[in-house]
């Protein structure tokens, strides 16, 4: 029985760690020939130039019956990705599907952010995600088919702590993905999101855990699961989902979300405009029930899952 993906070409970003690993692997399982890109770094972004990880998951491809090479090159650049998608053609005739999912972290309270950690998160993330992209859209166009799915973060969907460089680069991929949508869906490209949420080396690399987090931590390793993101992506890269687009999801264990996107929810009328008084003596009462909640992520999934 055929794959899901039978014959189509992928990338994968960041294809040598958790996330990225199970869904190079789960993509050619369901019949996909994979370009399993990732630098080797650390999550901090360190330490790269090393194609381990990269190369153990296309053993893992190869030792299954798949097809795959490893690639090294930088999502950073506009140069090295066009390298990426290069590779995919040069070495499989096409590229179909593409996997932003590389990633960094560099966590420090927004007083004490300093501007090179945030440029270097910003430049994996979200202009990754854009150049790889970029380098895909002009082939997919001119054979009229293709499909993105950009990792994005309820860091950006709802809030965190210490990471505004993460989160800022996460919701900024979320619109990229949808203009991605808009522009490119009348030549049948399409588009989504995902927030993930499963046991990484990001989550490992947290610094200050309490005990309370490095129990939660525990019980995330055990029930979210790579693999649970993984199939929510291969489903959404394949052509049964041809219907769905500019959509951000969630993953997380057994559970699979829609996100909603942001359209108004009260409108304010006053003939003739409202100065900043009128304003002052009023908004703040009109509109305190359906402000939107300072909450991080913990207090919005505040409960646990089990399979």
């Amino acid at each position: 029985m055929a794959g899901i993906v039978e014959g189509k070409v992928a990338i994968v970003t960041g294809g040598g760690g958790a996330i990225g690993s199970a869904i190079a692997r789960l993509l050619a399982k369901e019949g996909a020939k994979v370009v399993v890109n990732d630098v080797g770094g650390s999550v901090f972004g360190t330490d790269q130039n090393d194609l381990g990880p990269a190369q153990k998951t296309v053993a893992d491809i190869k030792a299954a019956g798949g097809e795959a090479i490893a690639n090294g090159d930088s999502v950073s650049s506009w140069e090295s990705a066009q390298k990426i998608v290069q590779a995919a053609r040069d070495t499989y005739g096409k590229i179909d599907l593409v996997v932003n999912n590389a990633g960094i972290i560099r966590m420090a309270s927004f007083h004490k952010m300093m501007p090179k950690d945030w440029e270097d998160v910003i430049n994996v993330h979200l202009h990754g995600s854009f150049y790889v992209a970029r380098a895909a859209a002009p082939h997919m166009r001119e054979q009229k088919s293709g499909a993105f799915v950009h990792m994005a973060s309820t860091a950006g969907l709802v809030g965190t702590l210490g990471m505004a460089n993460y989160a800022a680069a996460k919701i900024g991929i979320c619109g990229l993905s949808r203009s991605i949508a808009i522009d490119m869906g009348h030549f049948g490209i399409r588009s989504n999101a995902i927030a993930p949420a499963a046991h990484s080396r990001m989550i490992d690399a947290t610094p200050n855990q309490t005990p309370e987090m490095a129990a939660r931590i525990e019980r995330r390793q055990r029930v979210q699961k790579p693999e649970h993101i993984a199939n929510l992506a291969v489903f959404l890269l394949s052509d049964a989902a041809k219907t769905i687009n500019g959509q951000i999801f969630g993953a997380r264990g057994p559970e699979i979300y829609l996100y909603n996107q942001p359209r108004p929810i009260r409108t304010l009328f006053r003939s003739g405009g409202w100065e900043p008084k009128v304003l002052a003596e009023q908004l703040p009462q009109m509109l305190k029930t359906s402000l939107t909640p300072l909450e991080r992520t913990g207090d919005v999934f505040s409960w646990d899952v089990d399979e």
